[in-house]
């Protein structure tokens, strides 16, 4: 089956994440395309194989896509279209049937109870989503949470699959090593409490709620990763209140999708610390051939001193026994790396579609405070145990951290709501989709078969033949 995957971009997110993964476990050829630039995902899909191409689009209302993608899809000969995120599912649904594909499936990441891949749910954009939303053959929820709002949105039940968003757990596995390692670099005491958050820096993840909160809690520490409109506002609140030596705004930090063959505990993001020892720190592309502990940037690691630590921001000469720095730039470790320095993870936003960094979270073991996850709340409680639910507010939140760091909860067994998403089960229900959907929709045009015009019909060579009428004969 050949499969073109279609996503509004390829920057760091959950969603972007999510298709790299897949596309290493799917039994299909596949392809990519991004609607606007290029970003750090798609190196790494890259990098694993798969062609990515990027069709500059403009902004939302750039309709010169349209015909460039459908031209593209005509030329693919591609069974299937499988398109992500909002803005590509309406013009990656349009631009399938203008090039004769039918076998369209939409995976909904980001449909929240009042905003959708961040724009709010207008009614304007409830009617153009239900519009194109016809013109798939099925749709994709990645929670039962998500499948309810799109079956109140009206969309037939028939064609709304759930396929639950998935992890590769062994790479979030609590690491000693690199919770040292990681704590020294960022030049945090071994002994604080170091509360963690992580995802897009904008208003509706409300991570404001976060910084307060931690800013009314002296001694604790914040590291915060991700980028986005809000960062500079979160580090003037920080500082407004005294606290900015205590709230470590990271930047955009790869995750464990990229760590392509290393150990449990290896850290590194978007194209892999492909032969990493355990505990070693890594980031865009990759210590692919280093020695033990190589410390550098991008491509550039040769010969680090023994017990360095990589960043994703170039600290190229350091060893084991080296200052730590005082300020986080240029010390980023990925996400493994910084779930394992943690003692607490949060996930303040209140409308989720999924809750995808929590379950990562859980499977380091960590306790977890949530605004919104569906894929714990979908669950009995006793599936995910060190998760609970505050509400949204700065006292509520600070509230539980403190009782938290009274308790001191150490490490806890990885529950078993992260068995449950495992990306090789997401990844075998999204082919039984594929199948049904290409099943069951039309072929392409391409391979549509072609009646023969009535002249054109030759009789088999034993098939007796009946003669000819007589012009006269009704006469």
């Amino acid at each position: 089956m050949k499969v073109l995957h279609v996503i509004t971009g390829l920057d760091m997110g959950g969603a972007e994440q999510q298709l790299r993964l897949l596309l290493r476990r799917l039994p299909a050829q596949c392809e990519v395309v991004t609607l606007t630039g290029p970003g750090p995902v798609a190196d790494g899909i890259e990098a694993d194989g798969t062609p990515v191409t990027h069709l500059g689009m403009t902004g939302d209302r750039d309709l010169t896509v349209l015909p460039r993608l459908s031209a593209l899809i005509r030329a693919g000969g591609y069974d299937l279209v499988h398109t992500h995120l909002y803005r590509a599912c309406v013009y990656g649904r349009i631009a399938a049937r203008m090039a004769g594909v039918r076998a369209v499936v939409a995976t909904e990441h980001s449909l929240g109870d009042a905003v959708i891949e961040g724009r709010r749910l207008t009614r304007g954009v409830r009617a153009l989503y239900r519009a194109t939303e016809r013109l798939g053959a099925a749709t994709v929820a990645v929670s039962d949470t998500v499948a309810a709002r799109l079956l109140r949105w009206g969309v037939p039940e028939r064609r709304v699959h759930v396929v639950h968003s998935g992890i590769e757990a062994h790479r979030f596995g609590f690491d000693p090593a690199a919770r040292a390692l990681v704590r020294t670099r960022l030049g945090l005491p071994l002994d604080a409490f170091v509360v963690g958050g992580a995802g897009r820096l904008v208003p509706g993840k409300r991570f404001d709620v976060l910084v307060r909160a931690v800013t009314q809690l002296p001694g604790v520490h914040l590291l915060l990763a991700g980028e986005g409109p809000e960062r500079e506002t979160l580090r003037r609140t920080a500082e407004q209140f005294g606290s900015g030596d205590r709230i470590h705004l990271l930047g955009a930090v790869g995750d464990a999708s990229g760590v392509s063959a290393a150990p449990p505990g290896a850290v590194g993001d978007a194209s892999g610390v492909s032969a990493a020892p355990p505990g070693a720190v890594g980031d865009a592309s990759g210590v692919s051939a280093a020695p033990p502990g190589a410390v550098g940037d991008a491509s550039r690691v040769s010969a680090a001193p023994p017990g360095a630590v990589r960043y994703a921001a170039g600290v190229q000469a350091a060893s084991a026994g080296a200052a730590p720095p005082s300020a986080t730039p240029g010390c980023r470790p990925d996400i493994p790396g910084l779930l394992s320095a943690l003692d607490v993870f949060v996930s303040p936003s209140p409308d989720e579609a999924f809750g995808l960094a929590v379950v990562e979270a859980l499977a380091s073991g960590l306790q977890v405070l949530y605004g919104s996850c569906p894929a714990v709340e979908d669950l009995p409680a006793d599936q995910a145990p060190g998760a609970r639910r505050f509400s949204p507010g700065v006292h509520e939140l600070g509230t539980a951290l403190r009782e938290l760091r009274r308790n001191e909860p150490g490490r806890l067994p990885v529950p078993p709501v992260v068995r449950r998403y495992d990306i090789a089960r997401s990844a075998e229900a999204l082919m039984s989709v594929y199948e049904q959907a290409v099943a069951t929709a039309a072929p392409p045009r391409w391979r549509r078969p072609v009646p023969a015009h009535p002249s054109a019909v030759v009789p088999l060579p034993d098939a007796p033949r009946s003669p000819a009428p007589s012009p006269l004969s009704n006469r």
